[in-house]
């Protein structure tokens, strides 16, 4: 099933408080609501589900794209090895597998390490909106509930939409419920 996040901004976190209790009682379940805000103890303060500060980085987007550019180098490193005849000697692949796997290494690991430093790509053009002191509140929702979110939000107009994007997989959304649950029955 398809999932798709769809973006609104606020200033009012109490009304933010009731949309997340409407769509809780009408199927939307929580991992599937988030607020983005600068003031997560305010956030916090209302029950609202609040971003996490290792998921308002690019650190796994930009570690994806370090991996695919050191596939592509560990790639090269091997074919180097190969086309130069390196390989054919005493040593074998041996050094120049080792390599690749170390280059591989090395650029998902400085790529991690750029992203630390980034905001998260979904989350760049609301900067301007959370500094000024709105909320960003957003919701991954399945295409049967993109009904039940539309009905929703007509009822709320203080809600400015500011877009759609990417949603988190839905098998994560259903290993968190689960979780969640798990968590919830123990002793």
């Amino acid at each position: 099933m398809t999932m798709k996040r769809h973006f609104y901004i606020s200033e009012n976190l109490e009304e933010l408080e009731l949309v997340e209790q409407e769509l809780e009682d009408n199927g939307v379940s929580r991992p599937q609501i988030h607020v983005l805000s600068q003031n997560d103890a305010a956030v916090q303060r209302h029950g609202l589900p609040y971003v996490e500060a290792v998921l308002r980085k690019d650190v796994v987007h930009s570690m994806e794209l370090g991996a695919l550019i050191g596939a592509s180098a560990a790639l090269l490193v091997l074919a180097t090895a190969y086309l130069a005849g390196w390989t054919a000697t005493a040593a074998g692949w041996l050094p120049f597998i080792f390599l690749a796997i170390v280059v591989l290494g090395f650029c998902t690991w400085e790529g991690g390490l750029f992203g630390i430093q980034q905001p998260h790509y979904q989350f760049k053009h609301f900067q301007n909106a959370l500094s000024n002191g709105n909320h960003v509140f957003f919701i991954d929702v399945t295409t049967q509930q993109e009904k039940t979110l539309a009905k929703i939000m007509r009822s709320h107009p203080l809600l400015q939409l500011a877009g759609d994007g990417d949603s988190t997989p839905e098998w994560i959304i259903e290993w968190q419920k689960n979780w969640n649950g798990f968590v919830k029955n123990m002793p």
